[in-house]
């Protein structure tokens, strides 16, 4: 499993339903709110054996009232 960070912002007044859908979605490790330029980040566990990108595309980014995302990759480094 590969392990991947993805923030997203919100349309105004969205950020409940959206998170309420990505939890309904059971696709998502940890969800937190957070203050700064986005209102929310998942840790997402993806299998090794699937294209990151297209993985969340369809498990997450089409949820209405996410109006931008940002997903950082990890890397094992120790």
């Amino acid at each position: 499993m590969r392990c991947v960070f993805v923030q997203f912002r919100c349309q105004p007044g969205k950020t409940y339903q959206v998170a309420n859908e990505i939890y309904d979605r059971e696709v998502v490790s940890e969800l937190y709110s957070t203050s700064g330029d986005f209102d929310l980040i998942a840790k997402v566990y993806i299998p090794e054996n699937e294209d990151v990108g297209h993985w969340l595309a369809e498990k997450l980014f089409d949820i209405e009232g996410i109006s931008r995302t940002l997903t950082t990759m990890t890397f094992r480094a120790f």
